[in-house]
């Protein structure tokens, strides 16, 4: 029965071709020409888990041996996304069990989804992240450019959207291990906030803020975004990088809500996020195992509620390859020092990340998966360069 469920799956393959060997040491082949790559079943899998969430189904699968994938993974997985839609349409029920929308999260709720992804170590995320550790996406100049390079290009394209000026305030909320509020003061002699829920993260940041003797014109707190915007500070500018996609569907409009309190009249905000093209369900599988009440918004449900708080779209930007690039170099880094990583935390642990990111880099480049920034002011600001040629000096 199992070997029949996955052949009536696999048989709906309309792009492309990959050969599957099952566990009794058959191997069939799906779709047309030469294979991309090949799946090996050293088990079968539960008939009920596959219909009721196969991405879940899968990825278990995968974390845990009875799954192999012959060749590049990244193959297999551009595969399953060229075939989503033919797949989807043949099987409403699948299509049904993984639309799952989702209730606000809490700010106890929010605190504990953060650390379970981000408090993993900072010694973790320093094995494979650059020297700045930043965890979001790059900013390319050249393919050839190094990850570290292209880190700070992203902040110093992000921080000259901004506009900042000698003496000015900036809040950045989610600010991960700070590189960003740290290079604003040193640049531009501004007074900056980050504000994270990572414990680890809020104790590299201090450490790094008092390295630097940065005290006077450096802060970092370890808050909520919703407890800073009851506080009555503003600030003159508010940049959020990698951090929506953390507050939940429900909470968008009170994340927009909070911007509105914390902006200056006139000010300007940054948001860097990752977006689909159309509102869908959430991944279950990277919920569960990943980032656990995550929502990856649709790029229209955030221009929709701009207006609603008097905020006025100025520029949009797609990064989405540069993200691909971002991850292709995250999962080689991590490649590198998966021995490391199997020795602290197990096989299930390096096969669930090794997944993750490379699954991450293919849907950014076959999924539709995009990753905007987004710069608004709020209330109308005349005052602004009336081109982009100050971007690129």
């Amino acid at each position: 029965m199992q070997k029949q469920l996955m052949h009536q799956l696999l048989s709906q393959v309309a792009t492309g071709s990959l050969a599957v060997t099952y566990w009794d040491g058959t191997t069939e082949q799906y779709g047309n020409g030469n294979p991309a790559c090949r799946i090996i079943f050293n088990n079968p899998l539960d008939p009920k888990k596959v219909l009721g969430d196969p991405v879940m189904a899968l990825g278990e699968a995968y974390m845990d041996g009875a799954i192999e994938f012959e060749g590049e993974l990244e193959k297999f997985l551009k595969l399953a996304f060229l075939n989503k839609n033919s797949f989807l349409q043949r099987n409403p029920r699948v299509r049904k069990t993984l639309l799952r929308w989702q209730r606000p999260n809490s700010l106890q709720q929010q605190k504990m989804d953060v650390q379970h992804h981000y408090d993993l170590g900072n010694d973790f995320f320093a094995l494979w992240l650059d020297e700045t550790m930043s965890y979001s996406c790059a900013y390319f100049c050249s393919p050839q450019d190094s990850l570290y390079q292209a880190q700070l290009q992203k902040i110093d394209h992000v921080l000259k959207k901004l506009q900042l000026r000698p003496g000015e305030t900036l809040l950045d909320i989610g600010s991960g291990w700070g590189w960003l509020i740290i290079r604003a003061a040193q640049q531009y002699q501004v007074k900056t906030l980050g504000i994270t829920l990572s414990e680890e993260q809020y104790r590299e940041t201090k450490r790094r803020i008092q390295e630097l003797a940065l005290e006077e014109l450096v802060e970092v707190e370890l808050m909520d975004y919703r407890t800073l915007a009851e506080s009555g500070r503003t600030f003159d500018k508010v940049v959020s990088i990698g951090m929506l996609e953390h507050v939940g569907r429900a909470n968008l409009p009170r994340y927009m809500a909070s911007v509105d309190k914390l902006l200056a009249p006139q000010g300007l905000s940054l948001l860097h996020t990752i977006t689909h093209l159309k509102e869908g369900p959430v991944n279950s599988w990277i919920e569960k195992y990943i980032f656990p009440g995550g929502y990856i918004p649709s790029l229209r449900e955030l221009i929709w509620l701009l207006p609603e708080y008097d905020f006025h779209l100025l520029d949009v930007e797609s990064l989405r390859l540069h993200y691909a690039m971002t991850l292709d170099r995250w999962a080689a880094n991590f490649e590198k020092n998966a021995e490391t990583v199997h020795k602290r935390y197990g096989e299930r642990f390096v096969r669930m990340w090794r997944l993750y990111l490379q699954s991450c880099a293919a849907s950014f480049r076959y999924s539709g998966l995009d990753i905007h920034q987004i710069l608004f002011s709020k209330g109308l600001n005349n005052n602004l360069p009336l081109t982009r040629h100050y971007l690129y000096v």
